[in-house]
């Protein structure tokens, strides 16, 4: 990286085309931006930090259809400094029925389990900002990138045990039984309560705690009512 170049070059996903936070990095005089397919995330800056960015609606249904999880496993794998953008105001989701639980407890996986930090913007040009902030800084380190703490172990089988450890009530041997049962992360994130209590440990209150912890079934908040998505 030459650091002595003050230009950033940000490549964009080509699917990010229509967003006001390509629009915004375009009009920015010291960024260059190249639009072409990415592997991961949307956005790669001054070829060092790889940006997944998400609307506040599409972070939901990422949530519910276990996207999400998939994104923040490769972030983690990229081997570069990496952030997931979230983007919007919280009222352009409180008609949703996701719970706040299910939402902060994803971004709690996100975070704490795959090491990748979460950022708030209000906009796209806010976002375009930010990922501009973020490049000058990382530039002030001037050294290689360094593994990041806390990221998920590189064995694959440790790695799924970690992430699976993340839901409630679950422990690394019962981790490790849930894995041999259904096989992937993917495959227990996706498993319906009925299944999930047929294997010793998981009980009918557990399984439905998880999938409610998950997003995908409405079961009663310990805390009380619905809950609404007032902030992150």
């Amino acid at each position: 990286m030459d650091y002595s170049n003050p230009r950033i070059l940000v490549l964009a996903d080509d699917r990010e085309r229509n967003s006001l936070t390509l629009a915004a990095l375009q009009a920015m005089e010291e960024v260059d931006v190249q639009v072409e397919r990415l592997k991961v995330g949307d956005y790669r800056v001054d070829g060092c930090l790889v940006v997944e960015r998400k609307g506040l609606g599409d972070l939901l249904n990422s949530i519910e259809d276990g996207r999400l999880f998939r994104q923040a496993s490769a972030l983690a794998s990229c081997g570069d400094r990496c952030m997931l953008l979230l983007e919007g105001r919280a009222e352009e989701i409180q008609a949703r029925a996701m719970r706040r639980e299910a939402i902060q407890g994803a971004l709690i996986c996100v975070s704490l389990v795959w090491g990748v930090p979460v950022i708030r913007a209000l906009g796209g040009e806010e976002s375009a900002h930010l990922m501009l902030y973020a490049a000058r800084q990382l530039r002030q380190t001037r050294r290689p990138i360094a593994y990041r703490p806390g990221a998920c172990p590189t064995v694959r089988r440790r790695a799924q045990t970690y992430i699976i450890q993340g839901l409630p009530g679950v422990g690394r041997e019962l981790a490790l039984r849930l894995l041999e049962r259904f096989g992937s992360v993917e495959a227990v994130m996706t498993a319906p309560a009925e299944a999930l209590q047929q294997l010793p440990g998981i009980g009918p209150r557990k399984a439905a705690r998880i999938r409610w912890i998950l997003g995908t079934d409405k079961a009663p908040s310990p805390t009380g009512g619905e809950g609404a998505f007032h902030s992150l």
